[in-house]
């Protein structure tokens, strides 16, 4: 079903239309009855698939798990010296 209304009762209408558009209705809005716009819903984006635990399982285990935490003597010879302050 469609329903054309007029921008003055609109504004006075906004929520129900918008309720109307959402539920499938098609919501046409004019400008001194002459349609102007058409209000429907947005298409949600699908949702990612379920997160499977132990993903990189396969991968085994870090030989150093904290590698991350030291510097990267590549940034180190880049700025001609030590990045963090000598302990």
């Amino acid at each position: 079903m469609t329903i054309q209304i007029n921008i003055a009762e609109a504004k006075a209408k906004l929520s129900e239309l918008v309720a109307r558009a959402e539920a499938g209705e098609e919501v046409i809005i004019a400008r001194a009855g002459k349609p102007s716009v058409a209000l429907r819903p947005v298409i949600a984006q699908p949702k990612a698939g379920k997160r499977r635990l132990g993903a990189w399982a396969h991968l085994g285990k870090l030989a150093n798990p904290c590698l991350f935490l030291e510097p990267d003597p590549e940034l180190e010879e880049a700025a001609d010296g030590p990045i963090f302050p000598p302990e």
